[in-house]
């Protein structure tokens, strides 16, 4: 099982790799939309890079709800625990 930092990490790196965002822009407080500019063609490609480094799948629709960094971290560890 992943912690809350392995997750981070590993988002923090997919924004670096994927959409070359400065990883000190990766913070929790950040809102992907405004503050990353990410936008909904990044966010899918997001959730698959989330799904291959983690194993598990964030469906859409709990992706919508999310703003924050945090917000993908923590959806990330409820469906860890989930599956678990």
């Amino acid at each position: 099982m992943q912690t809350r930092e392995d997750i981070f990490n590993v988002l923090r790196d997919a924004m670096v790799d994927l959409f070359e965002i400065e990883p000190e822009r990766v913070v929790p407080a950040a809102n992907l939309y405004t503050d990353l500019e990410i936008d909904s063609i990044d966010a899918i490609d997001l959730l698959d890079h989330i799904k291959r480094k983690t194993g598990h799948k964030l469906a859409a629709e709990n992706f919508r709800a999310v703003r924050t960094v945090q917000d993908v971290v923590d959806a990330v560890m409820r469906q860890q625990e989930s599956a678990a």
